[in-house]
């Protein structure tokens, strides 16, 4: 018999991910009425907002109909619109729970969300039960299923009517014993713009586990016009974009100025895309270059944008494009220094070869190296902090170009006063090309991200370790 009269209210079980919800259902003479699903009541209450596409009814006329154990690659919320069923789940997935069981009735004022690779099956226990689930994605040929048999002795389910005694397809009794079983792997991480060096310090950092992949543009061109079928998007998890048109000055070229919204816009409005439809978080790194440089203070993550050239255009358009993914990380960097070429070690052959530079003075900012910008990825993700903007540099006090330069100086063993401090004016006037506006203020607040459990290396430690 329905139970009247609860409260919406959600449980945990010992399986990771699988919650039991109670329904209010309300009913006189005449019947019954329930919110089988109400998005913002049983998100308020703890349910995934796991964005269902189908609703699937199984309806079973007799007593002890039994079916599964069958683990899919999307998420279910599985209740009874009428009569009752003995509920059991397995976890399928990689990982320390595998095998875990968990059983419960189920009946109109009981619901449950199964989430992806949690092996699902039930018994009914009534005789014209209709068995309902929602999922967040289309059956499809080339998803990877797993199954279980529904007698395996390790899961041992306590079946309330033996199975002996009760009918089961062919296809389910033949299902494999738990040793037997390919566990479900976790959901794909794409990281693009693999070699670039962000791509690198992110391979680095994350390692070479099977479930992760990482793109080059060879690999996947962002900008191709079937890019939303290149791959089986609702098996990835995380996409992280370490793709970007970084030439600030050649983006003041007309040729420039096309690549720059080409890579920076269009290709992560493309990606931002993809991870909507799907439900995939899209982290996204951004850049200084958004503001213009004129704040007395550090910029925090809620300052207005104000680019001063194309390049920071590209990144703000980028920037507000991924503030539409309902999942996404916004990670605001500046002064990145990894592996390849760059300012530090153009220093440091400065230093070595004894030619003494002259270095801009009046940009002001904190280094950034690509591995504590990957650590700080990682960390985010991996605790899935609150989704939005974070500002992510070294720490310690902010410094000149020239300042830096004396730094690489000293530590590579020469007379850091070799370097010559120039305002940006002075230092650019024999350029032959365009030269792209540098904000003057690059200094960026890590309050948020520290409060979200990271902790930076100062600018000044980790060039220390750099150049050792």
């Amino acid at each position: 018999m329905t139970d009247f009269g609860k409260s919406l209210a959600s449980h945990q079980t010992p399986i990771p991910g699988l919650v039991v919800f109670e329904l209010p259902v309300h009913g006189d003479s005449r019947g019954w009425f329930k919110e089988n699903w109400q998005r913002e009541k049983m998100v308020a209450a703890g349910l995934p907002d796991f964005g269902p596409v189908q609703n699937n009814v199984s309806f079973n006329d007799a007593v002890g109909t039994t079916r599964g154990i069958h683990a899919e690659p999307w998420d279910k919320w599985v209740s009874v619109a009428t009569g009752r069923i003995f509920g059991a789940w397995v976890d399928l997935r990689e990982g320390p729970s595998f095998g875990a069981v968990f059983t419960v009735e189920l009946d109109p004022s009981r619901a449950i969300f199964v989430p992806r690779g949690v092996g699902n099956s039930y018994q009914t226990l009534e005789p014209d039960t209709a068995y309902t689930y929602l999922v967040n994605d289309h059956w499809s040929a080339d998803a990877s299923y797993s199954f279980l048999n529904l007698a395996d002795e390790s899961a041992a389910i306590q079946w309330p009517i033996p199975l002996s005694d009760v009918e089961i397809s062919p296809k389910d009794l033949a299902h494999p014993r738990l040793a037997d079983v390919t566990p479900v792997p976790p959901k794909k991480v794409l990281v693009v713009g693999a070699a670039g060096q962000l791509g690198l310090a992110l391979r680095a950092e994350f390692g070479e586990a099977e479930h992760l992949e990482y793109a080059t543009r060879a690999d996947l061109d962002l900008s191709a016009p079937d890019l939303a079928g290149a791959r089986r998007w609702r098996d990835y998890d995380v996409i992280v974009n370490a793709a970007a048109y970084t030439a600030v000055d050649l983006a003041e070229t007309a040729e420039g100025r096309r690549d720059a919204w080409t890579a920076n816009v269009a290709a992560v409005g493309a990606l931002a895309s993809i991870a909507t439809a799907n439900g995939i978080t899209l982290v996204h790194v951004s850049s200084d270059y958004v503001f213009d440089g004129s704040a007395d203070a550090a910029y925090d993550e809620e300052a207005s944008l104000c680019p001063l050239g194309v390049y920071g255009q590209t990144k703000a358009a980028a920037d507000a494009i991924v503030g539409t993914v309902p999942q996404h990380y916004i990670i605001r960097t500046s002064w990145v220094i990894g592996e390849g070429k760059n300012f530090v070690r153009t220093m440091a052959s400065l230093a070595e070869r004894g030619i003494d530079p002259k270095v801009v003075d009046d940009q002001v900012g904190r280094l950034t190296f690509t591995t504590d910008i990957a650590r700080g990825i990682r960390h985010l993700l991996a605790d899935r902090q609150e989704a939005g903007v974070y500002n992510l540099t070294g720490a310690g006090k902010s410094t000149s170009w020239a300042d830096v330069a004396r730094e690489v100086f000293a530590l590579t063993g020469h007379d850091p006063a070799r370097v010559t401090g120039v305002s940006t004016e002075e230092y650019f006037a024999a350029a032959a090309g365009p030269v792209a506006p540098r904000p003057r203020n690059s200094v960026l607040n890590l309050e948020k991200i520290e409060a979200a459990g990271f902790s930076p290396r100062t600018a000044s430690a980790a060039l220390q370790d750099y150049l050792s």
